[in-house]
């Protein structure tokens, strides 16, 4: 990837991709609320293929349209642009691939503190554009989940979290990747996203989690 950009260079594309998207960053939004509050509340198959097909548009849509048309000088290089599109369509198509496999459902987790983490998490991901608006970023760069990677990137890890152990390890590790190592240097200190930290949250726990699976996996001890 290529030097990165200004600060100025950066909240022009963004501020661009907001109006130039509107209003489907709202579209995604409600999507997301509904299916996940109907997946929490009366998990089933139907709500479990829908939020893969959801995670399927999304992705898709963050590598065509944010990385290839509205962001292309975003990561200071055409190829950069070009490898985070890669990935993302990768975890599209495998959210795909996933409706048929049937492997990952969403549910709340049994245990009590694991459910109680999820829908904290699950809400603040929900008030991440309400807390770019409390921080004083205007409408067109405000982040919705579904219409930029990095809402979307927590929300998808957090769910990903209630259908352990039976998920998708390319996946996880992607998003885990995305979500946490350069959170804190670069959406957060470079270019002061500071709502981003519930995404380096949520990619902290997800990582936990999965260590937790992976330790206890014979014992089944975290349910």
């Amino acid at each position: 990837m290529g030097k990165m950009i200004s600060v100025e260079e950066w909240r022009r594309i963004m501020n661009g991709y907001g109006a130039s998207i509107w209003p489907a960053q709202i579209v995604f939004f409600a999507a997301a609320i509904v299916l996940v509050a109907l997946a929490m509340l009366k998990p089933g198959r139907i709500w479990d293929v829908l939020i893969k097909l959801y995670f399927t548009v999304s992705f898709a849509w963050n590598g065509i349209m944010f990385y290839l048309i509205h962001a292309r000088g975003l990561t200071g290089s055409v190829y950069g642009n070009a490898l985070y599109c890669a990935i993302f369509m990768l975890v599209s198509v495998l959210f795909a691939v996933d409706i048929f496999r049937r492997r990952m459902s969403f549910s709340l987790p049994r245990a009590r503190w694991r459910k109680f983490a999820t829908v904290v998490l699950l809400f603040l991901i929900f008030c991440y554009p309400l807390i770019g608006k409390l921080l004083g970023h205007p409408a067109t760069r405000l982040l919705f989940p579904g219409a930029i990677g990095c809402p979307t990137t927590a929300l998808a890890l957090v769910l990903l979290t209630t259908s352990l152990p039976r998920v998708d390890r390319t996946v996880y590790i992607i998003l885990l990747v995305f979500a946490i190592p350069a959170t804190p240097f670069l959406q957060i200190a470079r270019y002061g996203v500071y709502e981003d930290g519930i995404m380096l949250v949520s990619g902290i726990y997800a990582l936990v989690m999965l260590i937790l699976y992976r330790k206890n996996r014979p014992a089944r001890a975290v349910t």
